[in-house]
């Protein structure tokens, strides 16, 4: 089969962790010690998330006032190359010294015209006090939104529209390469009134990369890894209740959060609805279990209805 994981932030770093590259590495090794189970017979592509990443490095920029801070399309390519050095160092170490990898930075193109640009809604970078928040907001045409007690400068987060590296990919898959990339839902990109491609400051979500890049790649399968072991409705309630199977018209029934697992079901259900293939929703532990139909979320359009666990 031709698979592609699309790693949530809990593979690179858990709730309440320092960001250390030390912690970050052990997080990969979890991950790909799951993924080397599911290599033999199978072409891997792996997807990541970059969120924690980038907003270290827009830290360590505003310490640093010598020089302006470096727009988010470059940030991104920063953290694809980071985060795709680690999982094939940590994933080669698992597999036969022949296995090739290549990580490859990807741009996606977004449209201009996008409805999320006049509503910026990604959270990105430090926090802020109200008035140095506005105060930035005022010097650098920032949105800035309420986080807690606190402001951060949000963003657009435009659809992805068409990955570029796409032609590149296939022909490494064709070659028997594991391949990592449209890491933190690619590099967003637009072309300019002049006709050239250029770096934008939005993020892309990663699932829906993810679910665009399995369609494009023609997958069989799409696994969206994260820290639970399904979709549940009534999450965190005594009532809750995990979703073993669903065809994508019920899941759009249950409204899930969109600050949550909302982007992860609309990718599965965009994936399933468009190929007629399977989207798991699952646990990064689970992830061979998941590709063995034994575990996670599955959604498909091949049954009607829906049903838990």
């Amino acid at each position: 089969m031709r698979i592609v994981v699309a790693l949530g932030g809990n593979a690179l770093l858990r709730r309440g962790e320092p960001m250390t590259a030390d912690n970050q590495r052990a997080n990969i090794r979890i991950a790909t010690e799951q993924i080397a189970k599911i290599h033999p017979g199978n072409q891997l592509v792996i997807a990541h998330g970059n969120g924690p990443q980038v907003g270290l490095l827009s830290l360590q920029a505003a310490a640093y006032t010598q020089v302006s801070p470096y727009p988010l399309d470059v940030l991104g390519a920063e953290t694809e190359g980071m985060i795709g050095y680690i999982i094939e160092q940590e994933l080669g170490n698992l597999l036969d010294f022949e296995v090739p990898f290549a990580t490859l930075l990807t741009q996606v193109e977004v449209d201009a015209k996008d409805p999320a640009f006049k509503n910026p809604t990604k959270p990105i970078g430090p926090v802020y006090s109200q008035e140095e928040a506005e105060k930035l907001a005022k010097e650098k045409g920032w949105a800035i939104a309420p986080d807690g007690d606190k402001y951060r400068r949000v963003v657009a987060s435009p659809k992805p529209k068409r990955i570029f590296e796409i032609r590149p990919i296939k022909w490494l898959l064709e070659k028997s390469s594991i391949v990592i990339c449209a890491g933190g839902g690619g590099i967003p990109t637009m072309y300019g009134e002049d006709g050239k491609l250029k770096g934008i400051e939005a993020v892309i979500d990663k699932d829906l990369c993810s679910a665009l890049l399995a369609e494009q790649l023609e997958a069989d399968l799409l696994v969206i890894a994260t820290d639970v072991n399904a979709a549940f409705i009534d999450f965190g309630k005594p009532t809750q209740k995990a979703i073993a199977q669903a065809h994508p018209d019920e899941m759009d029934k249950l409204g899930f959060a969109a600050g949550s697992m909302g982007p992860k079901v609309q990718a599965a259900c965009e994936f399933a609805r468009h190929t007629g293939k399977v989207a798991v929703i699952g646990s990064l532990s689970d992830i061979e279990a998941i590709v063995q139909g034994k575990a996670g979320t599955r959604i498909s359009t091949a049954q009607p209805g829906i049903r838990y666990l």
